[in-house]
């Protein structure tokens, strides 16, 4: 069951999530990327420098073992999950915006993803006899994040009305198959997640929370729009936890780096609502302000 799991389910069911997410993508959403160039260059830099190196800094702090620190530096460098999209909606984010970054982080973390997870593996060294994704394996990361989503594009762009009428139910398939995903992850491995869950639960919730506030916080700061900010907390926030475990588990073939993705996936859903509660509360309530202050100047 668990071996099933790993060498055809994880990998297809990904397939899917991506394929869905490519179902949702043109050509424009990434040129959409230069009318707003800043929002999204913050939120690159949040996602691919900031995050790892808070990541990290935690993974030191807490001094997890070397195979589960390698786990949670993985999950740092995956790209937004389709579930931030989700979320950005529910809490009223740009989702333009969230659809525009989770297309560009797609293909960087081909780069990145690899990068991150060999310069992990040369710090912790947590396999005697592996050196890391060698370009034979980083290619298959390849094949698992950009292929589908090119083949979901292709559909998209040849029969666009086919897409139309696949996207919600793709997407839902998608939330379901990620659930799913994450319990079978969560189930097959239970004696060695009950036995770490104490010392991943703690640094995966605390990393998710500082996540989102870096994605919220940090482009207000720097002026961007607080639906853009709300998108962006989400995109850097909700990493794709479903890609690390597969990497983990069919990539590099270990059940215990996956560890700290299968404990994030379950605890993040119930954190990024909570998160969102909290920054829509305030916008409804600056809106609130702004209405009885009177029209805008705009």
């Amino acid at each position: 069951m668990g071996s099933a799991l790993t060498t055809i389910g994880l990998p297809v069911a990904l397939g899917i999530i991506m394929l869905g997410l490519g179902l949702s993508l043109t050509l424009a959403d990434f040129a959409r990327v230069l009318k707003q160039p800043k929002a999204v260059i913050i939120a690159l830099l949040c996602q691919l420098i900031v995050l790892p190196a808070i990541c990290f800094g935690l993974v030191l702090l807490f001094q997890l073992p070397p195979v589960l620190a390698v786990g949670m530096m993985m999950l740092a460098a995956s790209p937004g999950g389709t579930t931030a999209n989700l979320y950005s909606h529910l809490f009223r984010g740009d989702i333009a915006l969230n659809i525009s970054l989770t297309a560009v982080n797609s293909v960087i973390a081909v780069i990145t993803l690899p990068v991150i997870t060999n310069f992990a593996i040369a710090f912790f060294q947590p396999f005697d006899d592996q050196l890391g994704l060698q370009w034979s394996k980083a290619l298959e990361v390849f094949a698992i994040v950009l292929l589908p989503v090119a083949a979901g594009m292709v559909i998209r762009r040849l029969w666009p009305s086919f897409a139309d009428a696949m996207d919600k139910p793709v997407r839902i398939a998608s939330v379901v198959i990620l659930v799913v995903v994450i319990a079978g992850a969560v189930a097959s491995n239970w004696a060695l997640l009950v036995s770490n869950f104490t010392q991943l639960a703690l640094i995966t919730v605390l990393f998710c929370l500082i996540s989102l506030t870096v994605g919220f916080f940090v482009p207000r700061w720097l002026n961007v729009g607080r639906r853009q900010a709300v998108a962006t907390s989400f995109e850097i926030g909700i990493h794709n936890a479903t890609l690390a475990i597969v990497i983990a588990q069919s990539v590099l073939g270990s059940v215990e780096l996956s560890l700290p993705a299968a404990v994030y996936g379950v605890l993040m859903f119930f954190i990024a609502f909570g998160f969102g509660f909290l920054i829509r509360d305030r916008s409804t309530a600056a809106a609130a302000v702004a209405a009885s202050a009177g029209p805008a100047t705009s």
